[in-house]
């Protein structure tokens, strides 16, 4: 197998690089009949000072432009890309060299300013006061492989079910070299990535998942849609399994134990340390990168190669970080694969979360055949978003797309929630412009073909609760119906409308 060096990996000249150059390059132009300037070395060099020979010694990182912004980093990057894009079986033996001041710096920058601390307590703004330093010491400690990532801060948010989410978060060096990881892991790996998977990707997004379901389902062959989730992905990911992944790529061992360090960093959870034998902190910067690593071997790369080149049938797989659904044309091939799947996951320790997933009719023919019948078909959900079977202005199937009850819910309960809680910390001015950003946040998201009226509803709700907390800041009224129109009329709340409209349609194929 072939192995890349590390010269190779980097693409760029090493510091420290000696060159001689003669006086004679270095001449003078002088005119026609004029005597060439005696040249004198300065300073005796290691040639014995010889007449007319000056020694130069020059250092790659000075001559590199846009030192500290991470430019020859990104240059770096791309070379890794270039290499995986002409051997997909190619193994990656030098990498930690790609981490240095510079990468380490530029990553700093790229991290959120507004994020939470770590179990240290030390903030983005506290690191940044003596970066240069701080940066120096944490590439010393990586270069020595004394470098011990700290337990991540764990917290828990609630569920729309009534559970609660696990999140961890990391210290702030700890986030520093993840960002590094996390951009060397990408630009090998990306390229492996399939085009059916849309989750904590460069350019690709929710919208683009969505789209892609829009095209699959209107455009192709689907009569039946399996909507699957996997039951706590993030806290059940196989250390072994992952490990396994990343040596399909990654020779460097160096770099892979540094990937199982923060693996086995651990959490802190009220003030108790809980060992991690399994699973990736979710919440975390790497995080992301090895759940899509993950999936690619154990779900996508399997159904590309194995499940749909033995089928008859039309099927695709659209995957967004770990909720999946997968269009079959045949029922069959569909129940045959929810059987595969099972097993495929239980291999590798992950389980289906039987609640959420299940297999439905669903498609052009199922809709015409439920309307002679009199029927409805049901209904499933997509990254917030209820997909089901509507009828188009011109007669034919279109495919409906609305809020989700427990999202439709959710944004007035919140909203209402915030107004309680800030209209009396600052004045109006000031929080009316944050509410707006909110409400135009919710359009920019929810804001698809064929739910501006489930938009509009959140609107209209918004606009109710601002007038009832503005005037519950005290025991006297501060708007009537009159003045709080008028206040709009000079502070507008953003309108509802379709942000993302549907895709471009092709023609279906058999």
């Amino acid at each position: 197998m072939e192995k890349l060096g590390t010269r190779e990996a980097s693409g760029v000249l090493r510091a420290g690089v000696d060159t001689t150059q003669s006086a004679k390059d270095k001449a003078v132009p002088t005119t026609s009949g004029a005597s060439d300037k005696l040249v004198v070395a300065l300073k005796p060099g290691n040639a014995g000072g010889a007449k007319g020979l000056t020694r130069m010694r020059w250092d790659a990182r000075e001559r590199t432009p846009g030192l500290g912004t991470g430019a020859r980093f990104k240059t770096q990057l791309a070379s890794l890309t270039l290499r995986a894009e002409r051997g997909r079986k190619y193994r990656f033996i030098s990498l930690m060299h790609l981490i240095t001041e510079d990468s380490l710096k530029a990553c700093f920058w790229d991290l959120a300013r507004n994020k939470a601390p770590g179990i240290d307590r030390i903030t983005m703004t506290e690191y940044e006061a003596n970066l240069d330093e701080n940066i120096r010491d944490l590439l010393a400690r990586l270069k020595a492989r004394t470098y011990r990532p700290q337990p991540v801060k764990r917290v828990y948010i609630p569920k729309p079910n009534g559970k609660q989410r696990p999140l961890g978060i990391p210290a702030v060096e700890d986030k520093v070299v993840q960002m590094a990881c996390k951009k060397i892991l990408e630009a090998i790996f990306e390229v492996d990535f399939l085009d059916t998977s849309y989750g904590f990707r460069p350019n690709r997004g929710c919208h683009d998942a969505l789209d892609d379901l829009s095209r699959t389902v209107m455009c192709q062959p689907v009569n039946f849609i399996v909507d699957c989730d996997i039951e706590r992905f993030f806290d059940t990911v196989s250390h072994k399994t992952l490990l396994r992944c990343l040596r399909e790529r990654i020779a460097d061992e160096a770099f892979v134990s540094l990937i199982v360090r923060f693996l086995n960093a651990g959490a802190i959870c009220e003030g108790r340390y809980e060992p991690a034998t399994d699973g990736t902190p979710q919440g975390s910067v790497i995080s992301p990168i090895l759940a899509n690593i993950y999936l690619h071997f154990i779900l996508d790369f399997w159904f590309d190669r194995r499940v749909r080149r033995s089928l008859k049938g039309y099927a695709r797989l659209i995957r967004y970080a770990d909720d999946f659904v997968v269009g079959f044309k045949y029922e069959w091939e569909a129940k045959g694969f929810m059987n595969a799947l099972r097993e495929r996951l239980s291999e590798h320790g992950l389980r289906i979360a039987e609640a959420k997933s299940r297999l439905i009719e669903f498609g052009r023919r199922p809709w015409v055949k439920a309307q002679r019948l009199g029927k409805r078909l049901e209904t499933f959900d997509f990254l917030g978003i209820t997909h089901y079977c509507d009828r188009a202005r011109a007669g034919g199937f279109k495919l409906g797309r609305r809020t989700a009850r427990t999202r439709q819910n959710r944004a007035p309960t919140g909203i209402n929630e915030w107004l309680r809680r800030v209209r009396n910390l600052v004045p109006l001015r000031q929080w009316w412009s944050i509410f707006v950003a909110k409400l135009q946040g919710h359009y920019n998201y929810y804001g698809i073909g064929g739910n501006l009226r489930s938009l509009q509803i959140v609107s209209d709700r918004a606009k109710w609760l601002a007038y009832r907390w503005i005037n519950r800041r005290s025991q006297k009224r501060s708007y009537d119906l009159e003045q709080y129109e008028r206040w709009l009329k000079y502070h507008p709340l953003p309108k509802p409308r379709i942000c993302h409209g549907y895709p471009v349609l092709v023609r279906m194929q058999s």
